[in-house]
């Protein structure tokens, strides 16, 4: 699939089938979080991968946003490992994840899965429930797996306003 056919495809998808992800696809998806560009390299995006009903149930306690996935990766950002700004000390964290969870969002549609970024999560129940250090932040919950076959974008999913008036 072409990129810009990726970027076409792609949607927040809030139907799964119960089919399980195939373990190279998740490599693979995991894959494309490790290799995304970080802050000075410091590469601090740190991935929970959920598959398991009682983990996954952990989800549910989290979130109403899992929608049926077979599998959700939690994306996390290990703040001892980001790059600092010296003018505010504001660090990468958010960025760094953020942009991992846009490559894995993307590698699982060119590979004909569908996602959802989730950011409606409860985050202190989340440290809890995955046991994440105090040095771990979770940054976005990202279930994966087949669309259902009654899966499809969202009326707004095509509103876009003109570049134009993107451009300060």
């Amino acid at each position: 699939m072409e990129f810009q056919e990726v970027i076409k495809n792609r949607y927040s998808v809030r139907s799964y089938k119960d089919d399980k992800v195939e373990q190279e696809k998740v490599q693979l998806i995991l894959e494309e979080g490790r290799m995304i560009p970080t802050a000075h390299n410091n590469q601090p995006q740190r991935f929970v991968v959920i598959e398991a009903e009682a983990e996954l149930n952990k989800v549910d306690e989290c979130t109403r946003c899992r929608y049926g996935a077979p599998l959700v990766v939690l994306v996390c950002a290990d703040h001892s490992l980001c790059w600092v700004r010296s003018f505010d000390n504001v660090d990468s964290a958010f960025v760094d994840a953020s942009i991992a969870t846009t490559y894995m969002m993307l590698k699982a549609t060119e590979l004909g899965l569908g996602t959802c970024w989730v950011m409606h999560f409860d985050p202190a129940k989340t440290k809890k429930y995955f046991n994440l250090p105090d040095n771990v932040e979770p940054i976005a919950f990202l279930p994966i797996g087949y669309p259902a076959d009654e899966s499809k974008p969202t009326d707004r999913h095509t509103e876009r306003i003109p570049l134009k008036e993107m451009i300060l």
